[in-house]
């Protein structure tokens, strides 16, 4: 009887409390690369630190498979990998770490709480309905980041700073295809091994575009603190967040899975303040509050769906 009620324990642990745990993971600690982004491309043109942070850590999951003799991918699901790796790679976060670089990176995560608008269109053409709860929340979270996104309405005359909105704004939209694309098709092969063959697949093209650009230098000229926040991408963002991140798309909701991108402003603004001296205002603090609130209806809306 006791096995059972420990198994029964255990079961609902890792059904709830797993994913839950890995999307608090994926919260915080995604939150935190927009520092490390905006630390490595004031030294070092953006693209350039997207391929070799993609290199690195491709090689490290495609190596790790390797070694396992994993079995390769085949037939359609090489087009599947190629799609996520343009979608995803390429275009998400290669545009969103080239637009941080005309703006804090607390905006650059704000901007980011565009993406799930997006889901929630590309779902209601898809004829999908979304809880009701789960949608208010997303809306109010929504909400509190305009509150945050106030003091920065000055800037919209400058017009690098409108570049990086317009790039931020398009890696959202290709996020948004890109999450939908990964939840629809991780299930049919190792979403890790793929992962890591995005990331890999990306870099070999973006090195190509990069080169024809003539935008990159020399390794040796790339300074130290851009090769630490590289280091820290590659490790943090890349390998650990991204596990805990396909985690949870195969095991939340794609609307709850969503919820990090508000914590991610949270975490990238009140850290950016304390590291780069980014403006924390009452806005701000409001604004947090909003989203917490939000937040709060969101994991609501978890616990009965678990019921």
């Amino acid at each position: 009887m006791r096995e059972k009620i420990q198994r029964a324990v255990s079961g609902k642990i890792n059904a709830i409390g797993l994913p839950i745990l890995a999307l608090c993971w994926v919260s915080f600690f995604w939150g935190t690369t927009w520092l490390a982004s905006k630390e490595g491309v004031k030294h070092m043109p953006a693209l350039q630190l997207v391929t070799i942070r993609q290199f690195l850590g491709g090689i490290l999951y495609v190596g790790y498979f390797l070694l396992k003799k994993e079995p390769w991918p085949k037939g359609k699901q090489w087009r599947t990998i190629l799609v996520l790796a343009f979608l995803n790679f390429a275009c998400t976060n290669g545009l969103s770490t080239w637009g941080v670089k005309y703006m804090s990176s607390g905006l650059g995560a704000i901007i980011s709480a565009i993406f799930p608008i997006w889901i929630i269109m590309i779902n209601f053409f898809n004829g999908q309905k979304i809880a009701r709860m789960a949608l208010l929340g997303i809306l109010i979270s929504f909400g509190g980041i305009c509150i945050i996104f106030i003091d920065y309405l000055s800037d919209f005359f400058k017009p690098e700073f409108q570049f990086g909105i317009i790039l931020m704004t398009v890696s959202t939209i290709t996020w948004a295809f890109g999450i939908l694309q990964t939840k629809k098709k991780a299930a049919s092969f190792n979403p890790y091994f793929s992962l890591g063959l995005q990331m890999l697949l990306s870099s070999i093209f973006m090195y190509g575009i990069t080169e024809a650009a003539e935008i990159n230098i020399p390794l040796n000229e790339i300074p130290l603190p851009s090769w630490w926040a590289i280091l820290y991408l590659v490790i943090i963002g890349s390998v650990l967040t991204f596990i805990a991140f396909v985690y949870t798309l195969q095991h939340l909701p794609t609307e709850i899975s969503s919820i990090y991108v508000y914590i991610n402003p949270i975490v990238a603004m009140v850290l950016g303040a304390f590291i780069f001296g980014e403006t924390l205002t009452k806005a701000i603090a409001i604004g947090a509050l909003v989203t917490l609130l939000g937040l709060y209806l969101v994991n609501k809306s978890i616990r009965k769906i678990k019921k």
